[in-house]
Formats: C-alpha cells, sequence, structure tokens
C-alpha cells in the first residue's frame, strides 16, 4: 500500500468539454488500491450529470495506464486473516468496471504502455479504447495462480475463435494490433498524436462526436501476429479440459504449440481449470453476468484454495519463482476441477 493521498494518486481536472482521470502511481506503474478506486467512482458519479463535461478520458502517467491491482496488499489482507477487507475491494473494483462500461457519456481510454489485469479493466469497458505502438496488454493473473477477472472474461470471450481461451490460461502480452485484433481495442493511434487527440476531444468545436475525432488520427497498425497462429491456437484450445488442451498442443507441429504447452506446465493447474470454466460461462449473459462469475471464483480462492498466496508469494514476496501449486501438475486435476470455485456463495453479494 502507499500513504500517498489518493486524491493525488488520481489526478481529476476538466479540460474545456473533457473531465479527465489520470492515474498518477507511476512508481507502481499505476496499480490500483481501494482509494484510487473510490476515487475515480467519485468522479465519474459526480461526471454525470455536470453539463460542462461531455467527454470523458482516462490515461496514465509513467510507463503505462495500469499495471493491474495491488497484489501485494491482497496477499498481506488474505495472511492477516482479513478476507473482508479483500471482498470489498473486489467489490468496488467490478462496480467501478460497471459503471464504466454503462457510462451515460463518452468515455475514452488511453491504453498507452503497460496496461494488464486491473487496467483492462479500465480500458477494456470504455466506449472508445485506444491502444499505441507502445501499448503492451495481458490478463496475467494465472501467472500468480490466479484467474482473470475485472470483466476480462467477458472481453475474451468475446475475441475471435479460441483465443479468449488461449490468452486467458497463457497470459500472453498483446500489442496494439493483437489488441485491436482481439477486440480489447478499437483504435491505433502513434503516442506522438496522443496530445493532439487529447486537445480535439477537449476543445474542437464539431457537430460530431469523440468517435469521428479519433478517426481523424486514427492508423491502421501491421497485422497482429495472432492471425498466423489461429489454426493450432482454434485446435487445441477448442478442447474440453486443460489437460486435452496440452495433450492437442503435443500433437501439433507447430513449434509455438510446444512452447505453449511449456508454458502451461509451470502454471498453477487449478488455475487454468478455473479460468477455462470462467471463459466459457462468460460467453453467456452480459458483462454483470461475468463480473459476478469472477466475483465468486475470486472470493473461493481468498477463502479455500492456496495457490493465490503461494503464487504471489513466489513471483513478488519471496521472488524464488519456485511455487509449489496443489496439486502440482496438470495431470492430477480432477475432472471437474473448477466446479468449487464456479459454485462458490460469497457470504455479500457484489451487485445488491
Amino acid at each position: 500500500m502507499t500513504d500517498q493521498p489518493a486524491a493525488s494518486r488520481v489526478l481529476v481536472r476538466t479540460e474545456g468539454a473533457l473531465g479527465r482521470l489520470t492515474l498518477n502511481r507511476p512508481e507502481a506503474i499505476n496499480a490500483l488500491d481501494l482509494g484510487m478506486i473510490q476515487e475515480i467512482t467519485r468522479a465519474l458519479e459526480e461526471w454525470k450529470t455536470d453539463t460542462d463535461v461531455q467527454i470523458v478520458l482516462l490515461d496514465g502517467e509513467g510507463r503505462g495506464l495500469c499495471a493491474g491491482g495491488d497484489v501485494r496488499a491482497l496477499y498481506d489482507q488474505i495472511r492477516a486473516g482479513e478476507p473482508e477487507r479483500t471482498a470489498d475491494f473486489f467489490r468496488a473494483e467490478y462496480a467501478m468496471n460497471a459503471l464504466i462500461a454503462e457510462y451515460p457519456k463518452p468515455l475514452v481510454a488511453f491504453a498507452d504502455g503497460i496496461t494488464m489485469g486491473g487496467g483492462i479493466g479500465l480500458a477494456g469497458h470504455a466506449a472508445i479504447r485506444i491502444v499505441t505502438e507502445r501499448s503492451r496488454l495481458a490478463m496475467p493473473e494465472t501467472r500468480i495462480g490466479f484467474t482473470p477477472d475485472v470483466g476480462g472474461t467477458y472481453l475474451l470471450g468475446r475475441a475471435p475463435g479460441r483465443l479468449g481461451e488461449y490468452l486467458a490460461l497463457t497470459g500472453r502480452t498483446l500489442d496494439g494490433a493483437d489488441a485491436v485484433y482481439t477486440g480489447l481495442a478499437d483504435h491505433y493511434v502513434p503516442s506522438e498524436n496522443l496530445d493532439a487527440l487529447r486537445e480535439a476531444l477537449a476543445y474542437r468545436a464539431d457537430p460530431t462526436g469523440p468517435a469521428e475525432l479519433v478517426l481523424l488520427f486514427d492508423e491502421t497498425p501491421e497485422p497482429s501476429g495472432l492471425i498466423a497462429e489461429r489454426a493450432w491456437i482454434d485446435d487445441a484450445f477448442a478442447a474440453d479440459s486443460v489437460g486435452e488442451i496440452v495433450r492437442r498442443l503435443a500433437e501439433r507441429s507447430e513449434p509455438a504449440a510446444a512452447e505453449t504447452a511449456g508454458v502451461l506446465a509451470e502454471l498453477a493447474p487449478t488455475g487454468l481449470a478455473v479460468t477455462l470454466d470462467a471463459v466459457r460461462e462468460a460467453r453467456e449473459g452480459d458483462l454483470r453476468d461475468a463480473l459476478t462469475g469472477e466475483y465468486r471464483r475470486v472470493l473461493w480462492f481468498v477463502h479455500h484454495h492456496p495457490d493465490l498466496v503461494e503464487g504471489i508469494r513466489a513471483q513478488l514476496v519471496d521472488k524464488d519463482r519456485t511455487p509449489r501449486w496443489q496439486p502440482a501438475t496438470i495431470a492430477e486435476l480432477g475432472p471437474d476441477a473448477g466446479a468449487g470455485a464456479r459454485e462458490f456463495v460469497p457470504e455479500t453479494p457484489l451487485f445488491a
């Protein structure tokens, strides 16, 4: 956590017709804590009825929009036996994600630089999502034995073919072209033009809306590298289980398929099973349904499974990079490994 006041970690101001929210915790790549979430929510609620604010812009200081949630604080809360604080955080964050998606005014997000985890929950649900040549997007939760959340399963569940399962399980990082191709972004704007675009959104008197203004700055990126990989990804990640996905990967001749099998073998088997189930469930229903499903799974990990704490320990606390997963291998997964997380009933509902 940080002693920096929430108001200084999120800069809230107006510029012309623009309400601007800038995440200002660059030393942590703008990782979200509860105070920041509350400050963003407060400003968005206030601007709903402010007739001077016609468009909202979300961006970040430093190397990216947002690297995710403050998982070290999450680790400390679980270790301290304070799961109710963790539940408070996720309820506030998911309510913010829904607010962004349902916002009554055009909301523009600059996913410039690192935009991962909680950052996808900010940018991915905006009405107009912009990436640049510096953008690096991912839902990397399986790397710490966890599962994608913040509505990430909803977004990935709508990616072409089986890219949703692939990206959710592997946590692969996307560039700007990949983000547009997979549906995580709408427009590619060179970073050198962001200031001019921001100025246009704030001050240009134009009868058209912000989407039309963005088109004046939009450029076509190079084709996504994922296009050429679709054959083996769609084949393998259509399988019914994590074990079957790995088996299909082993049967493919593409070197990238074998590399992917190796990546999955290093990750938490339970987290992979829960994630596969979550993405497929999120293909049905709306964003609030997906957030509710993620909330059940996240709190199941917090209350009932050790892999989340172990993953954070290995990656961010002790940094020994040798997590001891339970179970240790994909082969040890039961036939319905994600069922407990899917069926978990939190003590406090997400949306009252």
